[in-house]
């Protein structure tokens, strides 16, 4: 009766981890704990221990994919993130077993055509807006996407029609969109201009300025210590 109860109990939450993922964001975040880290799942739960100085999400390195060692290549798949420890790079897989040690020799070229971007942050009084023109008159409001009103503006690298962009205003750092609307509130100390966003749907924050966290769109936090 007991192993009945465990068993339908297991299932219960199983189906009911399914039922809260989000599948715009990974399975597996990172999470650094006292200058260490490590992944844990939505949830919160710790899967992969922090023990590495560097952990990024798991995620295609081109540099793998197009290596000259064939033997390789599957390393560069999405199915393994990068780390490093000791100063030594290793590819591991979602376990945490280390399945690939980094050797400049099997290095490929990324190939990757640059695509400028179409927003553009535009200081203006020393203020920040974002026009989308090239030529832009300043006496024209409407030469605006935003007009000036920042203290700082970054468009981050991801969707070219509509990216996202870090502000500071009244020295707090928040994210909006191209239409001035606020997506994450200007709450934290800051939040990082990284791969993050592009890559992982999310934002590395800090409320501190000292420790870090990840966030999706909703401004929830994916952290054993922050999660809401």
């Amino acid at each position: 009766m007991k192993n009945l109860l465990s068993l339908c109990l297991t299932s219960f939450c199983l189906v009911a981890y399914s039922q809260m993922k989000d599948t715009a964001i990974p399975e597996l975040i990172p999470q650094t704990i006292n200058q260490k880290t490590g992944y844990v799942n939505q949830l919160g739960k710790v899967v992969i221990p922090a023990e590495y100085h560097i952990a990024m999400f798991f995620s295609e390195d081109c540099n793998l994919l197009n290596s000259p060692n064939k033997n390789i290549r599957m390393y560069g798949s999405a199915d393994y993130a990068t780390v490093e420890k000791n100063e030594i790079s290793y590819r591991i897989d979602r376990k945490g077993a280390r399945v690939y040690k980094y050797n400049k020799k099997d290095l490929g070229k990324c190939v990757a055509p640059y695509e400028s971007p179409k927003y553009k942050a535009f200081v203006m009084n020393g203020f920040y807006g974002l026009v989308s023109k090239d030529n832009v008159d300043n006496r024209n409001y409407k030469d605006f996407d935003i007009y000036p009103q920042y203290q700082m503006l970054y468009v981050l690298d991801s969707d070219k029609e509509n990216p996202m962009i870090i502000a500071v205003l009244d020295n707090k750092f928040g994210v909006i969109n191209k239409k001035n609307q606020i997506i994450i509130p200007f709450i934290y100390e800051d939040i990082k201009t990284n791969l993050s966003w592009k890559i992982a749907n999310m934002f590395e924050v800090s409320k501190d300025g000292d420790q870090y966290f990840y966030i999706n769109k909703n401004n929830r936090s994916y952290d054993s210590y922050t999660i809401k």
